[in-house]
């Protein structure tokens, strides 16, 4: 098969795909309505938190998500 008659079988195959639904068009964000909050540590703690992340296969943000959780509870405070 000679190049002009795979390029001519591909166009014939192709049909042109519908437009994706508007939520596929414009995902929303994981950011939407989240604030970001951070601090600066020393290198070893920002280390040993993502070696911690990756040991328990999830993210530093789940592991800061607990930690915030634990700390609010043990100051009898309602949250996330």
């Amino acid at each position: 098969m000679n190049p002009s008659d795979f390029a001519s079988a591909l166009s014939k195959n192709q049909s042109p795909s519908p437009d994706p639904p508007a939520a596929a068009r414009h995902p929303v964000s994981p950011k939407a309505n989240r604030k970001h909050v951070g601090g600066y540590f020393e290198p070893e703690v920002a280390r040993r938190l993502r070696m911690l992340a990756s040991e328990e296969e999830t993210t530093v943000q789940a592991l800061l998500t607990e930690a915030l959780r634990l700390m609010f509870e043990k100051r009898g405070l309602s949250v996330l």
